[in-house]
């Protein structure tokens, strides 16, 4: 081993070594991010939910009345398909760590199937977050031209939560992209 080290063959080694090691501790990180980000966003919009009292007026000779209206997630398709989304992420970040873990001697199959899966976590949970986005923003915005009110002025709460949820799925979906780009890297490297 000295006599390799003298003339360099072992130092090379050592540094690829090293540098696979921190790698290897980055992308475990990056997939502990990716399951609590998505955990906590299909936490956060699964538990929403709001009920307010708005004034009703059936006849404009009578007073308005005060009826209890709720809004929850499970009334919007796209509030639904953000939480599945990110319970479909939560569980593959679960299972990609074992994976990742159980992968210690560098199965090229199982390293190329993580690597397209975590390509489709991205795919997944961006498109539930432009879905989510777009209906938030119809909440909060509303729509003149086809007659939709502002719901966000009513229901403060229950869209501040939906923007929380939003805001950690999209951070879930960007620490899944990290782990894609990390895997080009590596294999940007190796040619």
């Amino acid at each position: 081993m000295e006599v390799e080290n003298k003339i360099g063959f072992g130092k090379d080694e050592e540094k690829v070594g090293k540098e696979g090691n921190k790698l290897r501790s980055f992308e475990l990180i990056l997939r502990v991010v990716a399951l609590v980000l998505t955990l906590a966003a299909a936490v956060v919009l699964g538990l929403d939910k709001q009920t307010k009292k708005v004034p009703l007026q059936l006849i404009p000779t009578l007073p308005p009345m005060d009826v209890p209206v709720t809004a929850k997630w499970r009334y919007l398709s796209a509030f639904v398909y953000l939480v599945v989304a990110n319970a479909i992420a939560c569980s593959y970040a679960a299972l990609s760590m074992v994976l990742t873990v159980g992968n210690r001697k560098g199965n090229k199959g199982l390293g190329l199937m993580i690597i397209v899966m975590d390509l489709v976590m991205v795919a997944l949970l961006f498109s539930c977050n432009g879905a989510t986005g777009a209906i938030g923003l119809m909440g909060f915005e509303g729509n003149k031209r086809v007659r939709w009110d502002k719901v966000c002025d009513v229901f403060g709460k229950f869209c501040h939560q939906v923007a929380v949820a939003l805001g950690l799925s999209l951070f879930g979906g960007l620490s899944f992209f990290l782990l894609v780009v990390m895997a080009v890297s590596k294999l940007n490297k190796r040619f």
